[in-house]
This record gives structure tokens, C-alpha cells and sequence, in this order.
């Protein structure tokens, strides 16, 4: 697994486990939230890489 997808996969975890804790998502039903919010924070990881990469700052 390459460094993106370990990344990605922490912070999905980490977000789908306080979505849990609130209420917002239960164990019974995560599978349904996980690969969306998965496939959203790669994006955002992307987004980030090339905005680095390109010497672009975000505000």
C-alpha cells in the first residue's frame, strides 16, 4: 500500500469511528458511509499534493 492510500485510509477511519461516536453512523451501516468518505479524502489528498507541488497556497 503506498503512503496516499495508508494516509487516506487512517483519517477515514478516524472519521468514520467520531461519526460513530456521535451518532451520525452506526456500526450496523458504516460500509455504506466508508467508501464515500474514503474516495472524498483521497481527493482531498490529491487536491493538496498538486497544490504543493505547484507552489500554490491555499487561503
Amino acid at each position: 500500500m503506498d503512503k496516499e492510500k495508508a494516509q487516506a485510509l487512517q483519517v477515514t477511519k478516524e472519521i468514520v469511528v467520531k461519526f460513530i461516536e456521535v451518532g451520525r453512523v452506526s456500526p450496523q451501516n458504516f460500509q455504506e458511509f466508508f467508501p464515500a468518505i474514503y474516495e472524498r479524502v483521497r481527493e482531498t489528498l490529491r487536491e493538496d499534493a498538486g497544490g504543493a507541488e505547484s507552489g500554490e497556497t491555499r487561503d
